[in-house]
């Protein structure tokens, strides 16, 4: 899997091709859905192509399909970490061949295997190089501006790509945010894309394949454009088992959809829609077939995914309105954050329910999250994350800005006290904690005085990973349609600067501090530098390099013992002994488990010594795992 980029570059939005074939998975069969509205396309001899829904609400509800209990079933008599994907002899798209390019947040990473579930289930194969494809996919993101060229300049090299292949020339589809911010503006880019879906919508792409093919028209006449860009209040993709690349020993796991935030700057709620959760039994079943797979580190997803509310318990009856506190509808926030909607959330599994009850599935797999909002870091949260060892102990916290003026422009929601005071409590409830960041420089409106503010708030936070950008105003957000972009693009690259270069002092600062520390990593596989190094993750979420030498089989302070020699998905203790600014170096101790080095750590914070604690640990180890 690709991480997010390095910490201190200008741009989060990353490119990520898949270079993985298609994993070994069964992969599931989908009901066609009568009550779903399908699209009308209408073919223009100019190449573009009009679409309209059969439905006008906007809120139809799109029918999910049989539940993942049903696959489930199916599986249960095999060995799920050896399952093979078989396809029908004769279906649809039976031998043709798609590749797809993945670009921004692992959310559309994992867009990208559910839509290659879908595929396969309909006969397509997944290949490696754009210049056998039948069908190109480029799953896109529109956060910013930046993103959107390099979507073009892709758009334009596929053009020649279908020049020279005028006689079989491959379908291209635009999909995700970008496809639902543009519309039908793809379509008539001159004949770039021939496809456009939502991020909703990727149920319907192999029929939208098939439109464009002329295999569901009567009279064989191909069209030359398809789009769904509806969409959905109901939409989790739940019962989809996403097709995941082989051999990873981590992945991504998507637990809701959607963000009601509606901050000032953000485009997200108008191309991913409201929120939505799955089914925590859902998220617990995928979650145990992840582990009987080898999976060693699974990462929820949302876009808000701290603010998960699972009310599929009130299926078929009316939801309880309001909270539990209804005189205060933000008494379940942070102390001091507020939202632009009243949450309902009364009744409903939340976050911290599903945190604890992933983290038990496997005690020897790391649970990671991302996205949060702070508002969401409850003191429910926080203990669970505090007590769970297999739960990382690395927070992501998007500020945004340092100053309460600028905040509230922006609707966050929060001041910059109630920020300050979040982070102090969140490192006192969780001793050790890493935390990273957002921020927005250039806002509208921003003067150097709220700059400066900024700049105080990475000098004073000493944030371990930060994500900083210049804004780029995207158009129907309320910034765009309320506040001036009145800040110039010498002054936001003057200011982004200034921002990184004091997060890097205290980003070196932090990692400094980690030397003759021993670290937990995850074995990756080997550094990119050198194939004598090996790499791994630390459970803060540093990167981790040691050299790739025989260590002891069990981890016990001793230097005599069997020797073994690392690979991918062992965990590994390891000493600091020196850094850079986004890498610790350090010496692999010895082989160990998550239960065991959680175990001499918690009993090194209690005043014994660690090493002594390594030896012990093994019995401590499974009275922590139940």
């Amino acid at each position: 899997m690709v991480n997010r980029l390095t910490a201190g570059t200008h741009s989060q939005m990353q490119v990520l091709p898949r270079m993985w074939r298609l994993a070994p998975r069964a992969v599931c069969r989908h009901r066609p859905s009568p009550s779903r509205p399908s699209p009308v396309v209408r073919a223009h001899s100019d190449g573009a192509a009009a679409v309209q829904s059969t439905n006008k609400s906007s809120a139809t509800k799109v029918a999910d399909g049989p539940p993942l209990q049903y696959f489930l079933n199916a599986l249960s008599k095999r060995n799920l970490s050896s399952v093979e994907t078989t396809l029908p002899a004769e279906v649809p798209g039976s031998r043709r061949k798609v590749y797809i390019e993945t670009y921004g947040c692992q959310m559309n990473v994992n867009d990208s295997e559910v839509l290659l579930s879908v595929l396969a289930d309909n006969g397509y194969a997944e290949t490696q190089q754009d210049t056998d494809a039948d069908v190109i996919f480029l799953n896109t993101c529109a956060i910013r501006e930046q993103a959107e060229q390099r979507i073009w300049s892709r758009l334009g090299k596929l053009k020649q790509l279908k020049n020279k292949n005028k006689n079989k020339p491959p379908v291209v589809g635009v999909l995700g945010c970008m496809a639902e911010r543009l519309k039908v503006q793809l379509l008539d880019s001159d004949k770039l894309v021939d496809l456009v879906a939502g991020p909703d919508a990727y149920r319907d792409i192999p029929r939208l394949l098939d439109t464009i093919e002329g295999r569901t028209s009567t009279s064989g006449r191909k069209h030359e454009g398809a789009m769904n860009v509806q969409l959905s209040t109901e939409e989790t993709y739940a019962d989809i088992l996403p097709v995941r690349p082989a051999g990873s020993m981590s992945t991504y796991l998507s637990i809701m959809r959607g963000c009601n935030n509606m901050c000032s700057f953000c485009i997200v709620p108008y191309t991913r829609g409201r929120e939505r959760s799955r089914p925590l039994q859902s998220i617990l079943e995928e979650v145990q077939i992840l582990s009987q797979q080898g999976i060693k580190e699974v990462t929820l997803l949302g876009q808000n995914v701290n603010s998960y509310a699972d009310t599929s318990a009130f299926l078929g009856q009316p939801i309880k309105r309001g909270t539990d506190t209804d005189a205060d509808p933000f008494a379940i926030y942070a102390q001091g954050f507020q939202s632009v909607y009243k949450p309902q959330r009364s009744g409903a599994v939340q976050f911290a329910e599903l945190l604890d009850a992933v983290a038990s599935v496997d005690p020897e797999m790391r649970i990671r999250f991302t996205s949060p909002h702070p508002k969401d870091f409850s003191d429910d949260v926080l203990k669970v994350i505090a007590t769970r060892p297999n739960v990382c102990k690395q927070l992501h916290m998007p500020a945004q800005s340092g100053n309460t003026n600028m905040l509230e422009r922006m609707r966050r929601g929060y001041t910059r006290q109630a920020y300050d005071d979040l982070v102090a409590h969140v490192r006192d409830v969780v001793p050790g904690v890493a935390l990273s960041t957002d921020v927005i420089t250039g806002f509208c409106g921003e003067t150097e005085e709220e700059h400066e503010d900024t700049l105080d708030l990475m000098q004073r936070t000493q944030y371990d990973q930060a994500f900083m950008f210049a804004y780029s105003e995207r158009e129907k957000t309320h910034a765009a349609r309320h506040l001036a972009d009145d800040v110039s693009a010498d002054v936001k690259s003057r200011r982004l600067q200034e921002i990184i270069a004091i997060f890097r002092e205290g980003q070196l600062r932090q990692n400094e501090a980690e030397i003759g520390k021993i670290h937990l990593v995850l074995v990756e596989g080997f550094s990119k530098r050198s194939d004598s190094q090996l790499s791994g993750r630390t459970d803060t979420m540093k990167r981790a390099i040691f050299d790739d030498v025989p260590v002891a089989a069990e981890f016990t302070g001793k230097q005599n013992g069997e020797l073994v020699s690392l690979k991918p998905g062992d965990y590994v203790a390891v000493k600091v002994h020196s850094c850079s600014t986004g890498t610790l170096f350090a010496k692999a101790l010895g082989r160990t488990t998550l239960q065991a080095f959680a175990a001499a750590h918690s009993a090194a914070n209690d005043g014994h010594d660690f090493v002594a604690a390594v030896r012990a640990a093994p019995r401590e180890a499974a009275a922590m795992a139940c």
